[in-house]
């Protein structure tokens, strides 16, 4: 691997830009991972409010059917390498409204997810053990294009 694609993957892994898209409880959950008392900042993750300008999209909560469209369109603006973080069992399967007409059984149905974390809602360290994990699949994924990889799976 070249020194230039592994400088790029620090930097990459180094100063992620999540979009939230809090949805129900777990949104909950993830904002306190932003506060004080767990400070993502020192790990490089610093919310963003823009699609345009984010590299990560945390979906969590319960993914409704109306809302598959306006997630798929944020993530469409989202400028590649860019990956997604399902937080919480109804973003990984659609939790406890699996049998429900109006909830999408996980986002992945709607756009390509890289990192799941369980739990109905999950701690704020099951979130910040997400994104740590995210970092190892940067690292791991340095040189390759990713945009091209997600599209031919």
């Amino acid at each position: 691997m070249g020194k230039v694609e592994h400088i790029f993957a620090l930097a990459r892994k180094s100063s992620l830009w999540p979009m939230q898209f809090g949805l129900a409880c777990c949104a909950i959950e993830m904002i306190s991972t932003y506060m004080a008392h767990h400070d993502l900042d020192r790990f490089g993750v610093v919310t963003w409010p823009s699609p345009r300008q984010s590299d990560v999209m945390i979906v969590a909560g319960t993914v409704v059917k109306k809302m598959a469209d306006p997630i798929r369109l944020l993530y469409e603006q989202m400028p590649a390498p860019k990956w997604v973080i399902a937080m919480g069992s109804c973003a990984t399967c659609g939790g406890p409204y699996i049998r429900s007409y109006s909830v999408v059984m996980g986002v992945d149905h709607i756009i390509p997810v890289d990192i799941y974390i369980p739990g109905c809602p999950p701690r704020p360290e099951a979130l910040m053990d997400g994104l740590i994990k995210l970092q190892g699949k940067i690292m791991k994924e340095q040189g390759r294009d990713i945009s091209l990889a997600r599209e031919q799976a």
